[in-house]
């Protein structure tokens, strides 16, 4: 997807991508004028030091001249003073500049991934994502403060010499521009090629950084194959070639900085022996060659920092240019210009009519195939089906987690694509098939369906969902921390905390995707209790291979590569479909008598 894109176009050219997030800078224009104040404070301190320096050496170190020694010496004791407080309130608000638009710049990334659809994330890696959200931001962090800090006062060092070189000997100054094509070049060639090396450097990590997050997810799977001796080598290879960008990269920043600072000092070498020169010929004072020495060698010291700094923006550049691409992708799924309100109360109805669906990375493929069924407020329905006959599809749709290319998917009568998804959301609880645990506590996982659940509603949850069975056996109760994707609980475990989740948003809706899969017999009794207390009002639709599960839904929908291939009871179905009354055959047949 993007990741194509961003390799056709060209690279290296300029620096659009970092503007593209100086938007971001807007609102803390008061800390940068503080900065900026601080800065030229600092800065015409230290330009005023060669001043004294030249007088001091054109009056000389003479008993006439003492006083006048004092005074200079004072003066550039307070200079020293002023450079000093200059130079720490230019470090303290530049740095929290970049630090703080570095925040706002992470949390624009997420709160921007949290929009986009499903779609987006079945073409991506989910850990070259974070890789963005996390690497290239830390990478940026660096052009917005320290390296900021040090390109600015360098950048007005460097304009100041110049000036202050003019003024002192205009016929120096002259020369010294000479010098200035032989560093501006240098500069954009390689500077490109920079910028393009961090990028490739940045992808190359971010690739290893995916690696990695999948392996380590799934580490029990590795180790339960025997690969981890490929899985170290896969790595291997990902970091080497990492560092191979990396290695390259650096080493065209180090031809960049000899480059630079050969011209600059030589510059300075050639200005001086023809400087020496005036003040044998007796057309220049000693003083004066000091003062221009001085500004040589500051301009010179501005032109090296600042050609170090220009490869650390360029870094910078390629990171801003894939935090860019992440900004520039619109969500599939969004909300319309004037979206539709769904009618409250809610009534909990929810319809497909002629469904023609396809996923984005399989368009070739239909899902579902003119599908159109209705389920009325409070009643059950179940999907079955072999695998892949696009059961969870439907859920997928009636979430608007993806629009379908024909047909309309109706929630209260309300097609959803003319609606707000996050209300449309807001009306379904889901128990899905691969249940998702975050870590924290039983407790946090549990009111993650309505945060602002008190804790008696949500332990009338999970003693409706059983969760207090296991829960309160654990050392901590419901305050035990469950760890990364719930790793130290259970597979049913896991569900019923998915089951008290669904119990406490108290949705109209309810779509239980194998809710009792994983549960033994006796836990399965009792959530099915549960679940018919919970389903007497509310429209349920079901997904279940298990046909024990669903036998006494009101309606069951027989699904079939993708196509609604019958419906009706039980009884009907087992007289009627084929495809079901195998189903059925080979399941309660093969239960033990």
């Amino acid at each position: 997807m993007y990741e194509e894109e961003a390799r056709r176009r060209p690279k290296g050219r300029n620096l659009r991508p970092l503007l593209r997030l100086t938007p971001f800078l807007r609102p803390y224009g008061r800390q940068m004028l503080f900065a900026l104040i601080a800065l030229l404070a600092a800065a015409g301190a230290t330009l005023a030091v060669p001043l004294a320096v030249r007088r001091i050496i054109d009056h000389g170190f003479t008993a006439a001249n003492a006083a006048l020694v004092d005074k200079y010496f004072l003066a550039m004791m307070i200079v020293v003073v002023v450079l000093a407080i200059g130079s720490a309130l230019r470090f303290y608000f530049v740095m929290w500049i970049g630090e703080r638009v570095v925040a706002d710049i992470r949390d624009a990334v997420f709160s921007h991934l949290l929009s986009l659809s499903p779609a987006f994330f079945e073409a991506q890696r989910t850990g070259e994502v974070v890789s963005r959200l996390t690497a290239d931001t830390t990478q940026i962090k660096s052009a917005f403060s320290s390296t900021a800090s040090i390109a600015l006062r360098n950048a007005v060092m460097l304009i100041g010499t110049i000036v202050m070189m003019v003024a002192t000997s205009p016929k120096l100054a002259g020369l010294s521009l000479l010098a200035l094509p032989l560093i501006v070049l240098p500069l954009v060639t390689y500077g490109r090629k920079v910028r393009s090396l961090s990028r490739s450097a940045q992808d190359t990590l971010a690739s290893s950084a995916a690696f990695a997050q999948e392996r380590l997810a799934a580490v029990s799977t590795v180790q339960a194959n025997v690969q981890e001796d490929a899985a170290r080598a896969a790595f291997g290879a990902a970091t080497a070639e990492a560092f191979t960008a990396a290695a390259r990269r650096t080493l065209a920043r180090a031809v960049l900085t000899a480059l630079i600072i050969g011209v600059a000092s030589g510059a300075v070498v050639s200005l001086l022996w023809i400087g020496a020169s005036a003040v044998i010929a007796g057309s220049m004072s000693a003083g004066t060659l000091s003062q221009f020495l001085i500004y040589a060698i500051l301009a010179a010291s501005s032109m090296g920092q600042l050609s170090e700094v220009w490869g650390e923006v360029q870094l910078a550049a390629g990171a801003a240019e894939r935090i860019s691409e992440l900004l520039d992708e619109k969500p599939a799924i969004a909300a319309p210009a004037d979206p539709r309100p769904l009618p409250h109360p809610p009534k909990g109805e929810l319809a497909l009519e002629n469904i023609r669906f396809a996923y984005p990375s399989r368009p070739e493929s239909l899902a579902l195939c003119n599908v159109s069924f209705t389920v009325k407020t409070g009643e059950t329905v179940a999907i079955v089906g072999p695998s892949g006959a696009g059961k969870s599809t439907v859920f997928s749709l009636a979430q608007r987690f993806f629009d379908p290319q024909a047909g309309r998917v109706l929630v209260d009568g309300v097609d959803v694509k003319t609606a707000v998804p996050q209300e449309v959301r807001s009306r379904i609880a889901v128990v899905p098939q691969e249940i998702v645990i975050f870590s924290g506590s039983i407790l946090d996982n549990i009111r993650f369906g309505k945060p602002e659940a008190s804790d008696g509603e949500v332990m009338a949850a999970a003693h409706a969902a059983r969760v207090d069975e296991f829960a309160e056996r654990l050392p901590k109760g419901y305050a035990t921390e469950v760890g990364e994707r719930g790793v130290t609980l259970s597979g049913g475990q896991r569900q019923r905390i998915a089951i008290a989740r669904a119990i406490l948003r108290d949705a109209p809706v309810l779509l239980l995707d194998e809710a009792t899969s994983a549960l033994d017999s006796e836990s399965e009794a009792f959530i099915q209790q549960a679940i018919e207390k919970l389903t007497a009002n509310r429209t349920t639709l079901v997904i279940a291979h298990r046909l024990a599960t669903v036998r006494n839904a009101d309606r069951i929908l027989v699904l079939d590569g993708g196509e609604l291939v019958a419906e009706g009871t039980h009884a009907e179905l087992t007289a009627t479909s084929p495809l079901y009354a195998r189903l059925a055959k080979l399941q309660f047949q093969a239960a033990p008598a």
